[in-house]
């Protein structure tokens, strides 16, 4: 394999023309060329199945494709092939489209732990809506979100929680309040010490850390005991949990959630689902006063929908979600015992479900590193590899994992030289990737 880095002048050039027309470079923190290496920030030119090609011509093995969304892999033939039959019909109308009542009762029959859905086109106008609705229908002002977890919506209630807070008012900051995953007895205290104040729970029924047992139902139990909505991001796990969601998987009942990412395969549809007494407080059904749910203009484009729908009959009849779990398992078994015969393997760590594996970049000290992270995303991108997080799709064949085995092991043992000198510096080749939530730029 060649060993020199990519030549990328292109990518280069592009970067600098996004950074002068869009703030940050992209329309997306998480893509930001912050969080790459120096001078190794591919700028994508397209993609099929499981790899995608840069503008320089170079081809990578793609994992995280498109932050989780591309579950099925670029440029599906299923889901293509869905949303061409309906760009030439026409995208957009004045009223309802048959295709908005067909995708409806699709995602029902997918989910059928929710009973009304409401299609949007990002997993922030998502979860807003769900907490617009549990703070209506409880007529309490307060939000508790799960504090183990990363990320919520663009909006206020959840970013002023964060170090980018800027914009945010102290006092609507000051509305949510945050609670530990696993830990009933702390969010019994929560809800106790905020009596009567707390409109909903959200949070991702899991992610790296599978629940402990008895923990979602135990939160059932007390978002019932003190009368708040208990709400599921479901925007990761969806799909790759189960098709029906972690939900499902759990046994576990929301009253609300939200899914996104892998319900278009990279087409923009998210979705809140639900109890229909919560629910229709959104429509025109109900004597109470009514809700401003989601109204969107774009929320119910009928290519979206097709895709959504082809992407959801494909993980039903071909097993995506057991393919996605396959694939991971080979691919952690192969970095773990890259990872341990280069000597690192208390350093370079495989977490999460195999069907949502991220990786963890310890120092000397086994403490999180951006530092050794730079050195390992860069050997990972001269071996052909684009590798935000070890998250799977469905178009991986095995020959691309072996690939990937291969030049992690080749990573690993420059990071086992990287430690005996106790300094990255090096092999990083410029300055330290950067985690996406700081104050400062």
């Amino acid at each position: 394999m060649n060993a020199e880095e990519p030549s990328l002048p292109r990518s280069r050039q592009a970067n600098e023309r996004l950074h002068a027309m869009v703030p940050g470079g992209a329309h997306t923190y998480a893509k930001g060329d912050d969080q790459y290496p120096e001078d190794l920030a591919p700028v994508i030119s397209h993609g099929s199945g499981a790899h995608v090609w840069d503008v320089d011509g170079n081809r990578y093995i793609e994992y995280g494709s498109g932050l989780r969304s591309v579950s099925l892999g670029h440029a599906h033939p299923r889901v293509t092939e869905a949303v061409r039959r309906e760009l030439d019909r026409g995208s957009n109308f004045v009223r309802p489209s048959i295709v908005e009542a067909e995708a409806a009762e699709r995602f029902l029959a997918t989910v059928p732990t929710a009973e009304m859905v409401k299609f949007a086109k990002n997993g922030s106008d998502a979860t807003t809506a769900a907490v617009r609705l549990a703070r209506a229908v409880t007529g309490r002002p307060r939000v508790a979100v799960c504090a183990d977890h990363p990320f919520f919506s663009v909006d206020d209630w959840f970013i002023g929680t964060t170090p980018m807070s800027a914009g945010v008012p102290a006092a609507t900051d000051e509305l949510t309040v945050a609670f530990p995953y696993g830990d009933l007895t702390a969010t019994a205290e929560l809800l106790t010490r905020y009596r009567n104040e707390v409109a909903c729970l959200i949070l991702e029924p899991a992610t790296h850390t599978e629940p402990p047992p008895g923990y979602l139902a135990g939160l059932r139990a007390l978002a019932d005991r003190h009368g708040c909505v208990l709400v599921f991001d479901e925007m990761i796990t969806g799909f790759r949990w189960s098709e029906a969601g972690a939900q499902s998987l759990y046994g576990v009942v929301p009253d609300l959630s939200t899914f996104g990412k892998a319900l278009g395969n990279g087409f923009a549809v998210a979705a809140l689902a639900g109890r229909r007494e919560l629910m229709e407080r959104g429509g025109l059904r109900h004597p109470g006063e009514r809700v401003f749910l989601l109204s969107t203009t774009h929320g119910a484009e009928t290519h979206a929908l097709a895709a959504a729908m082809a992407v959801q009959a494909t993980y039903v009849e071909e097993g995506v979600t057991a393919r996605l779990h396959a694939l991971g398992e080979r691919l952690a078994a192969g970095v773990r015992e890259a990872a341990a015969g280069m000597g690192v393997g208390e350093h370079v760590v495989v977490r999460g479900r195999a069907s949502n594996l991220v990786f963890a970049t310890l120092d000397e000290d086994r403490q999180p590193s951006q530092r050794y992270r730079t050195l390992f995303l860069r050997r990972l991108l001269t071996g052909g590899v684009l590798a935000p997080s070890f998250v799977v799709s469905g178009a991986l064949s095995d020959a691309d994992i072996d690939q990937t085995v291969d030049v992690v092991a080749q990573a690993c043992a420059v990071y086992r030289k990287a430690l005996d000198a106790a300094d990255p510096t090096p092999w990083m080749g410029g300055r330290a990737v950067k985690p996406v939530f700081r104050r400062l730029a």
